[in-house]
């Protein structure tokens, strides 16, 4: 199963963010997503895991999307919030996957068994960090992430 990871879009859906989703069979979007437009384009690919992030608050179209969502892909129990501030001291022992946008920074790390993954922004360039998201392959008990630059 392959599944993208996007996050921070702020309103702007890329072009080369759609051609590196292409293929996923499911979506996950972790927050600050700016527009509904970026939800369609989204699910025309493939089923949508998502969040609101901070900046989604005051949209009215976001309103009923959740701060925080648990869900099972491939076999995998991941938890997807915007913030990791927001994610609980201590998880739940089923949480295998931890997944968080909000600081654009990219990052894989593997914590005790458990991954924490933040695909980075596919948005806006901020200060100089780069433009990505992130897939995952994952079969069985094999996961492996990997992060997707979009621009040089």
């Amino acid at each position: 199963m392959r599944v993208g990871v996007i996050s921070d879009t702020h309103g702007l859906m890329r072009p080369e963010a759609i051609d590196a989703l292409k293929g996923c069979e499911l979506i996950v979007h972790a927050g600050d997503i700016g527009k509904s437009a970026i939800v369609e384009a989204l699910e025309a690919l493939a089923p949508v895991q998502i969040v609101r992030g901070n900046n989604d608050l005051k949209l009215p179209w976001a309103a009923h999307l959740p701060d925080r969502l648990r869900f099972e892909m491939g076999g995998w129990q991941a938890l997807l919030v915007h913030d990791i501030a927001d994610v609980p001291d201590v998880l739940d022992e089923g949480v295998q996957v931890v997944i968080t946008g909000h600081s654009h920074k990219p990052l894989i790390d593997w914590r005790e068994g458990r991954l924490f993954l933040n695909p980075g922004s596919a948005g806006p360039r901020r200060f100089k960090l780069p433009v990505t998201v992130a897939v995952m392959e994952v079969e069985g008990k094999s996961l492996v992430p990997r992060i997707v630059q979009l621009l040089e």
